[in-house]
Parts: structure tokens; sequence; C-alpha cells
């Protein structure tokens, strides 16, 4: 093979090397969304507000994360199918019940977490209650009103996870997994490094800081740690999703420096420290929140340990398997 395709083209494994896959599914996950919508958004909108007219109000945003979900979902089966040469399932998506068990369980932790932030902070006097059931759209229901937080919620946490975990982390630890490092090593440095670029994709949000960055890198760490102890998204995707909605639209805090809007439960007058609070980033940026990374941290082992009977790394995530390949290796102690 000539010097210049090994750069490209992994002749033992017939396919793209690792870091081409990654660059090419990042490409696919910024540009199709927005090519998607500027193609058919508008008129879906349209329709939309027509045949449910109490909609009509959200129409353009469901459209936008509905599109950006479908438009995420669809190029990123064609990369896994076409490119990496795997099956859809080995990105995380397995859907047995174990799956949605985890992922009920993502949406506990979340909850129980951002109720955490939201109980220290009030009772240390750093938030103030203003109003509840608060609705920002000109005569709309609350549950009207809820809808759209709860779609661009969990469209996030979706495509998101399926961006930074189940395919950057998986692909990038197969490309890590060389002769001479152990499969768990590659584990670890690709849920690290998947995990920096996770907080790195959020470093032009509104007020964002270094360390707001920083911090959301640990809190990739977080949403990692699930994946890389199971190999499934189902405890990441309930987790995040219910991170961010609690956060935003129950307790009102900014999520990632952003106000989603809407509707929340509860509006409040953010005060307290910055360092311990996240100020206007939200608790992501604050001492706090680590605090209740730290809590998650632990009872997501709790958890692995009470479902799987063990805590471990899942080692297929650095081993691929061509089509029709015997079984994966087994598991490694953390």
């Amino acid at each position: 093979m000539h010097p210049l395709l090994w750069l490209f083209w992994n002749r033992v494994e017939r396919r793209l090397r690792a870091g081409w896959r990654v660059f090419i599914h990042l490409i696919c996950y910024l540009y199709a969304p927005p090519l998607l919508n500027a193609a058919i958004g508008e008129p879906i909108s349209l329709a939309l507000a027509r045949a449910l007219p109490e909609l009509a109000p959200l129409s353009d945003r469901l459209t936008l994360f509905g599109l950006r979900l479908v438009a995420v979902l669809l190029s990123t089966w064609l990369v896994v199918r076409f490119i990496d040469h795997r099956p859809w399932s080995e990105i995380g998506l397995q859907f047995d019940r174990s799956w949605w068990v985890d992922l009920l369980f993502g949406l506990f932790l979340g909850a129980l977490l951002m109720t955490f932030v939201f109980v220290v902070e009030y009772s240390a006097g750093w938030v103030e209650i203003r109003d509840i059931f608060v609705v920002d759209l000109n005569a709309t229901p609350f549950v009207v009103a809820l809808i759209g937080p709860v779609v661009v919620s969990l469209v996030i946490s979706i495509i998101e996870e399926l961006l930074a975990r189940g395919y950057q982390l998986r692909n990038l630890a197969e490309g890590l997994n060389l002769p001479n490092v152990r499969p768990v090593v590659a584990v670890v440095a690709s849920w690290a490094i998947s995990s920096s670029l996770f907080g790195l994709l959020h470093v032009f949000n509104p007020n964002a800081t270094w360390l707001s960055t920083l911090y959301l890198m640990l809190t990739g760490v977080f949403f990692g740690l699930g994946y890389v102890l199971t190999g499934r998204l189902g405890l990441p995707i309930g987790l995040h999703f219910a991170w961010n909605f609690f956060q935003g639209n129950i307790y009102g805090f900014p999520v990632s420096g952003n106000i989603f809007g809407g509707a929340t439960v509860i509006e409040i007058q953010q005060g307290g420290p910055p360092l311990w609070t996240g100020g206007a980033f939200g608790p992501e940026a604050g001492l706090l929140g680590i605090a209740a990374i730290l809590l998650g941290c632990l009872l997501t082992l709790l958890w692995v340990k009470a479902r799987y009977q063990k805590v471990a790394f899942y080692l297929p995530l650095a081993c691929y398997n061509p089509p029709n390949s015997p079984s994966s290796p087994p598991l490694a102690e953390a």
C-alpha cells in the first residue's frame, strides 16, 4: 500500500481509519440538520400549524428540532452502515429490556441530581422563587407550552449522546486499540477524548468561559460513565434528558448558558456566589454541579453493580468485529 493511502485506509479492517470516520460523522452532524430544515422545514411547520392550531406558536421550534433529530439519525445510520460497516445496535442502541431499564434509571438519576442542586441553593438562600407554572408564549396553556422544552431536551439528549458516546467514543476506542495498547486503555482514553470534544462543542454557548468548558468536559465524563460500563446508550440518554429538562424547565436554571424558554414549573431569581452556583451559565459551571456529578458517578456505579453483578469496562467498545465475525472479548474489571 502507498504510504499516503495508509494514512486514510485500514487495510486489515478494510475501511477508513477511525479519525476520518469521526470527522465525516461530525460533518454530517453539523450540516445535515440545517440543510434538511432549509429544504422542507417551512412547509412542514405551516402544515403542523394548520393541522394542530394549538401548537401554532411552537410549530417552528418543533419542526426545527424534529428535523434535526431525523437528519442526525439518518446520517448516522448511513455512516454506520456504509463507512463503519457495523450493525446499528453496536453504537449503543440495542433497545432490549436492559436498555429501557437503564433509560428509566437515567431519568430518575438526572431528576434526583438537579433536585439536589435546587434544594441546596434554595436552602442556602441563593435562589428566590418568583412564580410557578410560568409560560412565555401568549395565550398558550402551560401543558402545551411545555411540549416545546420536552422536545428540545429529548432531541438534544439523543443526538449529543449519539455523537459523543455512541459514535465518537466507540470509533476512537477502536482506533486507539493498537497492538501495544490494552483495550481497557483504549476505552479510557477515548472516554476522555470524547468528553473533551463534548465540552468544546459548547465553547460558544452564551456566558461560556474556560471554566464552564472544563466543567462540561467533566459532565461529559459523567454522561459517558454508563456507556463505558454497559455499552448501551439507555442510561446516558435518560440521564442527559432529565439533567437538562429538570435544570431548565422544572427549576428554572440556565442550561449550559441557554434559556430554553417556553414554560417552566418554577421561575427563579438566581443569586449566590457564582463559584458555587455557576452564575449565568447555570449549575454545570459551579461547584454544586461538580458535587452533583460526583454523587451521580457513585450512584451509577452502584446501579451497574446491582444490575450487571460487576463493575467493568465494556471492552467490545475497543474491538471491531467485521460482519459475520465471532463473538466479542470479555469484560475487564474497572
